[in-house]
């Protein structure tokens, strides 16, 4: 069951526990990153997204794990996409479950 709650966008860790305890600006974190200003503001204003690549360079440059990074944008947005979204409850299921066979006998298919 979804939580009530958003969890934390990426960018907000970023700023909260990275930028703000180190003194960093987005331009210093920019530089170190190898990006524009403009992607890690995005970032640290809540209005851009943390892509694969992005996550890589975030772990080399705070040792940390590209892993960190995508798992917290992957909850972000699953999390948005429950609660903002409600076509996801108009999806019907596929497979019912079955005790009986193989579940990829045409008897699991429930339509």
């Amino acid at each position: 069951m979804p939580t009530k709650r958003s969890p934390a966008h990426p960018g907000g860790i970023l700023k909260r526990h990275y930028l703000e305890p180190l003194s960093l600006t987005i331009s210093m974190v920019a530089t170190a990153l190898g990006v524009s200003r403009k992607t890690v503001s995005k970032i640290v204003n809540e209005h851009g997204d943390i892509t694969p690549d992005m996550s890589l360079r975030l772990a080399k440059a705070f040792r940390t794990t590209p892993e960190l990074w995508l798992n917290l944008q992957r909850n972000y947005d699953l999390w948005h996409a429950s609660h903002d979204s409600h076509a996801w409850q108009r999806a019907r299921i596929v497979m019912a479950h079955s005790t009986h066979g193989s579940a990829h006998s045409r008897s699991a298919w429930a339509f």
